[in-house]
């Protein structure tokens, strides 16, 4: 080797084999090495849920005080006032399931689209799959769920009893916590590279909350104002409606007779579609983020 061959950092790297660190990997070694991280997502995960109520007087309770706080807002103001609780049985854990899951998705997105730009002096540092770090804010926000759920079922277990379709809820937040990884990555890359998308989102998520049939039933307002059916099944393809409608029919025996149509097959088809999506989005940008 020449004396120039010895020193040239190029042909160094060819002959041990070394690459560049901020290569973006194939997906499939990503992946891996994504998934041989999953420690790590778990505890930074269990580390922010810690952090966010370590302030607090009444600490860790505020993930059960935080929801229900909020949904005594929501019943009042839409429930009492605007009179939406009227001709459904069950109000409070109909309005409940609905708030649960749309904040479920509402939180991992706002929280996604920081969970980068917050944590620049990390990936600067460190060398690992950037994804870990949206992955561990969908896992905070999964637990939070998993608290107000347990508070759900609880409040349908003392008004309207036991039922074996309770045990569907398992496969509808499952479904749901894909539909938010593929969501929480695609903000992830957004608000890297768009600092705005954090103003823009509360208004977004708002005017998403308000047409996914949160405070009433859909398919009872719509058949009130003679809707036709292909409205209906228009409506039906909204993901949080699909979502919300799954968790409701099973948990609460009234909600079948005012469900959506085919939001079951609509539940797994955004799912799938999104979290795919959603990960190859967020990977083809691997090599840029944190370049400042």
């Amino acid at each position: 080797m020449t004396a120039t061959g010895a020193t040239d950092p190029a042909a160094l790297a060819e002959r041990y084999g070394l690459t560049k660190s901020s290569l973006r990997p194939p997906l499939g070694a990503y992946l891996r090495e994504l998934w041989s991280r999953r420690k790590f997502v778990v505890s930074y995960g269990r580390a922010r849920t810690y952090a966010m109520y370590a302030g607090a007087r009444l600490g860790s309770l505020w993930q059960v005080l935080t929801p229900l706080l909020n949904a005594s807002v929501y019943y009042l103001a839409f429930g009492v006032l605007l009179g939406t609780k009227n001709g459904i049985d069950n109000y409070v854990a109909f309005l409940l399931s609905g708030i649960f899951v749309f904040t479920y998705t509402q939180r991992c997105m706002t929280e996604g689209s920081r969970s980068l730009a917050l944590n620049l002096s990390l990936i600067r540092t460190l060398h690992f799959p950037r994804a870990t770090l949206p992955l561990a804010y969908v896992l905070n926000e999964l637990n939070q769920m998993l608290v107000s759920m347990g508070l759900l079922l609880v409040i349908v277990g003392a008004t309207d009893g036991f039922t074996w379709r309770w045990l569907l809820v398992v496969p509808a937040l499952l479904l749901q916590t894909m539909f938010n990884i593929g969501m929480t990555l695609i903000f992830a890359r957004i608000g890297t590279f768009i600092s705005d998308i954090s103003q823009l989102l509360p208004f977004i998520t708002r005017t998403w909350l308000y047409a996914s049939g949160i405070f009433f039933s859909l398919p009872a307002k719509l058949a009130q104002a003679n809707a036709p059916e292909w409205v209906i099944v228009v409506l039906a393809f909204n993901p949080i409606s699909a979502y919300i409608d799954i968790v409701r029919r099973s948990l609460l025996d009234e909600h079948e007779v005012n469900q959506l149509p085919y939001a079951w097959p609509i539940a797994i088809g955004w799912s799938v579609v999104v979290l795919v999506g959603g990960l190859v989005y967020f990977w083809r940008a691997e090599d840029r983020y944190g370049r400042g």
